[in-house]
């Protein structure tokens, strides 16, 4: 699996990892430091908490609604990339396409059609 920073953005900010940047996380989100002191000052007090009570599109532009959706994109397929880190690590520890399709709710075949060309793709270019 892929462990480094540089490969990753944080998932709340879009600021993408590195040096200068320390990302933690798990399941695929990733938040950066900034994030986590930003969500930790917010979320102290009643008020201010009820003062971020209503949704951050509500007062968004159009412009800044649209600037926002390639990086809702780029978190998802984050978050995607680690989806199939898994199955292919659990695949490597020679997990049943079968066992992973019951824990997903779907098929033997749709979980196999979902991950087993992208790891093979990803292993032929590697």
């Amino acid at each position: 699996m892929d462990f480094t920073r540089a490969s990753k953005m944080c998932s709340f900010c879009a600021k993408p990892g590195g040096p200068e940047t320390k990302l933690a996380g798990g399941l695929g989100a990733m938040i950066c430091d900034e994030c986590v002191k930003d969500l930790h000052e917010n979320n102290r007090s009643p008020e201010t908490i009820e003062a971020r009570s209503t949704p951050p599109w509500d007062a968004m532009s159009d412009p800044d609604l649209l600037a926002m959706l390639p990086l809702i994109l780029r978190s998802a397929d984050q978050n995607m990339a680690f989806a199939q880190e898994w199955v292919d690590l659990l695949r490597q520890r020679k997990i049943s396409w079968a066992e992973i399709g019951k824990v997903l709710g779907v098929s033997r075949q749709s979980v196999w059609e979902r991950f087993a060309h992208r790891g093979a793709r990803k292993s032929a270019s590697a």
